[in-house]
């Protein structure tokens, strides 16, 4: 039995309570990232409360804490044929999934394989004891946008049925949405960036462990 080799994409490593004295230079944050779906920005809260009478802080005579800013730590694992994705933050887990090894083309209807897949996510969603599910269905810019629209909610309403079923919990709640070509993560120019839009992705929070 062979194994698929898995490589880990770190995209942001840097993170903690961000602070300046007023006249220190601030950090800012990359502007450049893809838009994230509503609903899904990061939520981190400070880990510690900072005490600006700290003695240990050694500030500049006369200078003052800035607020406290905190930045997700995000890591990304991604399988080596890139069917299917995890981010992790210290809020939240995403699992994208590539529409190819859901569905057949232009299908809303979910492959065997798919369900195995499936089922890994709920074994995690457990895990972590969420009760609150996001499914969001994407797709690619070809072909008309309403076509998109709608492919990509059935494909999530498909997705959600199967996590019900393995999760049978009645406290679980669903946001189920599809958004078609709205919020890619790649280059719609390129059939390769185009595969990684055609996507599910199942998120929900993570539990403080």
């Amino acid at each position: 039995m062979t194994t698929t080799p898995r490589r880990t994409l770190t995209l942001t490593l840097t993170t903690a309570t961000l602070l300046a004295a007023t006249n220190l230079t601030l950090a800012h944050a990359d502007d450049t990232a893809p838009s994230n779906p509503p609903g899904t920005e990061p939520s981190a809260t400070a880990p510690v409360k900072i005490d600006p009478a700290d003695p240990d802080l050694k500030l500049p005579e006369g200078a003052t804490l800035a607020q406290p800013k905190v930045l997700d730590i995000k890591s990304v694992v991604e399988d080596q044929s890139g069917d299917e994705r995890r981010e992790d933050t210290n809020a939240d887990v995403t699992f994208a999934l590539q529409a190819e090894v859901l569905f057949s083309k232009d299908s809303a209807k979910l492959s065997g394989e798919a369900k195995a897949r499936i089922e890994t996510i709920a074994e995690e969603i457990k895990k972590q004891n969420a009760t609150r599910i996001r499914v969001f269905g994407f797709t690619d810019n070809l072909g008309s946008s309403a076509h998109g629209d709608i492919l990509s909610k059935q494909r999530a309403n498909a997705v959600q049925a199967v996590l019900d079923q393995d999760l049978n919990d009645p406290n679980v709640t669903f946001d189920v949405r599809g958004y078609g070509e709205q919020y890619p993560i790649s280059d719609n120019s390129t059939e390769a960036g185009r595969k990684k839009n055609r996507r599910v992705e199942v998120s929900f929070p993570r539990t403080e462990q």
